[in-house]
């Protein structure tokens, strides 16, 4: 019992990140984000139209920020779906009792996890080819979103590796043993009764490394890929790259993470009580 109480716990202990968000949270966040326009419209009262206003750039603009933005939820799909496949794998590959394999699944999930995303992303950007050859003997440029996406997924993938290996440590014992009992591989036993237990335990920090992961794709911009960052980076400059523009475009892409984050913190918070009481 002492050691399912602490697998269970550790699987869950990633989701503190999303546990304290509130809706006055977000409420505080768009106060300051409509007192800063109001003040920056003040100031920008007489521009001209060769002298926009920081919300007439805004809006001007807004159709191609939310292009870049598009590109951040493309990535963060993506590199979960890589993630997930990959790192539910490796879960498993924790618990194997062969202990080469065992061995090299800790390795290479402690590896990921404890390195710097941003380190990751600067590694796999440069070391992956510009271009690939095709079959037909074509090339193909592969793109710096796509490499990126690869990037992010690696360190997640080693975050739901540790998440899959708590979840099936969890798992009482004597669910082992009654399979064993009833003449089941290790294999039909892990396929047919663990894992489907393990989901609903590995959900909610599943969601809460889903949406830190949606919250680390602007840091592809650093490299020129064009998401939401980088577009409004380069709607500034086309607008005059004036300083007082920074404060409410940021601001504006802060608003624009918070909605599509703090839904997804609420729906977290709900199913770990939900999922907290039957476990």
């Amino acid at each position: 019992m002492t050691q399912t109480r602490t697998e269970t716990g550790h699987a869950s202990a990633a989701q503190y990140s999303l546990s304290g968000i509130r809706w006055y949270h977000g409420a505080i966040l768009l106060l300051i984000f409509l007192i800063v326009f109001a003040v920056v419209q003040m100031k920008d009262r007489g521009a001209t139209d060769t002298n926009l206003s920081a919300i007439d750039t805004l809006v001007l603009w807004l159709p191609f920020i939310l292009k870049g933005f598009s590109l951040n939820l493309l990535m963060s799909f993506l590199a979960m779906a890589i993630a997930t496949v990959l790192g539910v794998a490796l879960g498993i590959a924790q618990v194997s009792q062969i202990s080469v394999i065992r061995g090299m699944a800790k390795f290479v999930t402690h590896l990921f996890r404890n390195a710097p995303w941003l380190v990751i992303l600067f590694m796999v950007m440069y070391l992956l080819p510009v271009e690939m050859r095709l079959p037909g003997g074509e090339k193909a440029i592969i793109p710096d979103w796509i490499k990126a996406t690869f990037a992010f997924s690696l360190p997640v993938m080693g975050n739901i590796s540790e998440i899959v290996r708590g979840a099936i440590r969890s798992i009482p014992t004597g669910q082992w043993d009654s399979a064993e009992g009833l003449a089941f591989s290790r294999w039909q036993t892990m396929v047919h009764i663990i894992l489907p237990q393990c989901v609903k335990r590995s959900i909610p920090p599943w969601m809460n490394w889903y949406a830190l992961l949606t919250l680390a794709t602007p840091m592809a911009s650093i490299l020129g890929v064009h998401e939401a960052v980088g577009n409004a980076q380069a709607a500034m400059e086309a607008g005059g790259g004036r300083p007082d523009f920074l404060l409410p475009f940021y601001l504006f892409l802060l608003c624009l993470f918070f909605a599509y984050i703090y839904p997804i913190a609420l729906w977290t918070r709900k199913l770990e009580q939900k999922y907290a009481v039957s476990q």
